[in-house]
């Protein structure tokens, strides 16, 4: 014979949708903040993926330009309007106007130059990063609020069965599948979010690595430009940064 359980399981709708409407308030609530996690997961993905892609179409140019710079003043020229790699250039003349009372300290021009591009660099890098701490933080805790839910839904259910004295399946079954929805959620929100987070830091790293490139270049037009002026010292001209004039003038 059937038990009185069959009627009542053949009833029941265990669809997604179904099982968050019946959900306990506490539960409802913790898959909605799963469900915006998720989308929040997504849409940061796909605004720093389309911002990454235009930083390193942005980086290319401007390593070709500084590529093809022979001093540090057609570098200025040809970075106008590339973002860091003019912010780069840009510290390496400001230091550079800065240093024309000290024009015998070479070493040292170079050293102030390369502490100001690092400090750049770093910014950069941490800009590159912004909004992936959020993706970490969604992949860390998801499960764990997910759990939470399914242990409340859990817990909800066994005090309904307490309540009501009734020992069928039946009338524990549907609180603990809508109470394990909420684990699943969790795992569909923070799954995403680590592999994502793993992305977008590797190709954060690719940018890293061009604006290092670009720091380098920067660094051997300073060079370049402090050897011509070594060269036109030695050849009896009077030297001041960019500007040069012969002794007997």
């Amino acid at each position: 014979m059937p038990t009185s359980a069959s009627p009542v399981l053949t009833n029941i709708s265990f669809s997604p949708w179904e099982m968050f409407m019946n959900a306990g308030p506490v539960v409802r609530c913790v898959m909605v903040l799963l469900a915006l996690a998720s989308l929040l997961t997504w849409t940061v993905f796909f605004a720093i993926t389309v911002e990454l892609v235009r930083v390193r179409l942005k980086l290319g140019r401007a390593e070709r330009a500084l590529e093809e710079a022979g001093t540090l003043d057609l570098g200025e020229e040809h970075t106008r309007g590339a973002g860091i790699a003019h912010a780069l250039v840009m510290a390496a003349e400001t230091e550079r106007e800065r240093s024309q009372d000290i024009p015998d300290d070479r070493e040292g021009l170079k050293e102030r130059i390369v502490l100001h591009l690092e400090r750049l660099e770093a910014a950069e890098g941490r800009r590159l990063m912004r909004g992936t701490g959020l993706l970490a933080t969604i992949g860390a805790t998801s499960p764990f609020i997910g759990l939470f839910g399914t242990v409340w839904g859990i817990m909800t259910s066994f005090t309904g069965i307490a309540a009501s004295k009734a020992t069928s399946l039946a009338v524990v079954a549907p609180g603990i599948a809508e109470a394990l929805l909420a684990t699943a959620l969790g795992l569909v929100a923070a799954i995403p979010a680590v592999i994502i987070y793993n992305h977008l830091a590797r190709q954060s790293a690719a940018c890293r690595a061009q604006v290092a490139d670009l720091t380098s270049l920067v660094m051997r037009l300073v060079s370049r430009d402090l050897g011509r002026m070594q060269a036109q010292l030695e050849s009896g001209q009077v030297v001041r940064f960019g500007v040069s004039r012969m002794a007997g003038e």
